[in-house]
């Protein structure tokens, strides 16, 4: 059995989907609540849904558990409730880590860019452990995946982990179906193509950055289906231990990705520019881009899908289609 906690959300249950292809059997821990999360696992029913709650209980009855891929977090980077972000974001993290060290199960787990903070080239994004300890996250919730990468290397480097089978990974901008529960936080991808549908030029924010052009602000923009991928290979490699950005490697600025919107519709190209929320100030990363040579490394070698294949796919297979879902 495979545990997915945050299997009904956007990337846990992409993940699942491939899984259950795979014939694993599967127990994912998610709320469903009343957004339509349930949708997202209408056609691949899990073995075992789990209220969050009852996660300890489940692990205490000692199921036959090979994998956990550890996806549940307070994903919102507008998130204000400290207390209740460390409960769940890094709290509930420890739990799961020690679970896996004790029962020697592999722990895969999402870690977030939005602990480099403000790095603006490339080069600051690198996923080197050596440079773990001087990230600066610019919001409550990069903090709290930056404080659990911290927590278990510090774990490591203690010798109090023996035995655990273990990765992270940074996830960047990732988008595709499945994330329609979300709200705020959709991808830019689906909210541009929702101004492109209503009529609307799509919206981007004027930039925040003296010397930064509008439109220009750029992200690593990564198809759901290549971070699936990823976390497949990283579960059939057991072998690979690290935290790991996952990216394209490639920034697109929002321009590139409001314009991939209006091919992949068949209109023309146009932008308007709408200012940026005050509450986004100061925390509003305006550039990301992953450092991919430590994954390259250690052994993953499959192409990363375009922009512009990516937006195409999501446009025409899910958004435009009558059923949206994986």
């Amino acid at each position: 059995m495979i545990i997915i906690t945050g299997g009904a959300g956007f990337i846990g249950s992409c993940l699942h989907k491939a899984l259950h292809a795979r014939g694993e059997q599967t127990a994912i821990v998610d709320s469903l609540g009343n957004v339509g999360k349930w949708r997202n696992l209408r056609k691949h029913v899990p073995d075992f849904l789990i209220a969050p709650q009852d996660l300890d209980a489940f692990l205490a009855s000692r199921p036959d558990v090979t994998a956990v891929f550890h996806l549940g977090a307070i994903s919102e980077t507008m998130a204000t409730d400290g207390d209740l972000v460390w409960r769940t974001n890094v709290d509930l993290s420890i739990r799961l880590m020690e679970w896996c060290a004790r029962e020697e199960v592999r722990f895969i787990y999402a870690s977030s860019a939005a602990t480099y903070g403000a790095a603006d080239r490339m080069e600051m994004f690198s996923d080197d452990p050596a440079r773990l300890e001087g990230l600066r996250p610019l919001n409550l919730y990069g903090w709290s995946k930056y404080a659990f990468d911290c927590t278990l290397m510090r774990r490591l480097a203690q010798g109090d982990l023996q035995g655990l089978s273990w990765a992270g990974l940074k996830f960047f901008n990732v988008y595709g179906p499945n994330e329609y529960h979300k709200g705020p936080m959709i991808s830019l991808v689906h909210g541009k193509y929702e101004d492109v549908r209503a009529g609307r030029a799509p919206r981007l924010f004027r930039s925040d950055r003296p010397g930064l052009p509008d439109g220009h602000q750029a992200r690593d923009f990564i198809w759901v289906g290549d971070a699936v991928a990823v976390m497949l290979w990283l579960l059939d490699h057991q072998h690979v231990h690290g935290v790991f950005n996952c990216g394209t490697g490639v920034a697109r600025t929002c321009l590139d990705l409001a314009y991939a919107v209006c091919d992949a519709a068949e209109v023309a190209r146009r932008v308007e520019f709408i200012d940026m929320p005050a509450a986004l100030h100061g925390q509003y990363q305006s550039y990301t881009c992953a450092d991919m040579a430590r994954l390259r490394t250690a052994g993953y070698d499959q192409p990363f899908v375009t922009l512009e294949e990516g937006v195409r796919r999501y446009i025409h297979d899910y958004l435009a289609a009558d059923d949206p879902y994986v």
